[in-house]
């Protein structure tokens, strides 16, 4: 993972904000994993990339029980 960002304990839009904080932090075709846990994170960052014109690569498990959903910089 190029970059991981750790939203946990943070409600949606938070790991959304976040995501959109640091994409340009990796390069074109670098990975992005947003940890978090609550719910509403995996509907609101896959919706994200749709809107975004990134790659949703789906939910990974994380340490301490949490999921990563990482994200796959296109543009």
């Amino acid at each position: 993972m190029s970059l991981r960002l750790d939203c946990t304990g943070k409600l949606c839009p938070l790991p959304v904000l976040e995501l959109a904080r640091h994409i340009r932090d990796v390069a074109i075709g670098e990975e992005i994993a947003v940890v978090a846990d609550d719910p509403a994170a995996a509907t609101d960052i896959a919706a994200w990339c749709r809107m975004r014109d990134q790659d949703y690569a789906g939910p990974r498990p994380d340490e301490g029980g949490a999921t990563a959903y990482v994200v796959r910089r296109r543009t």
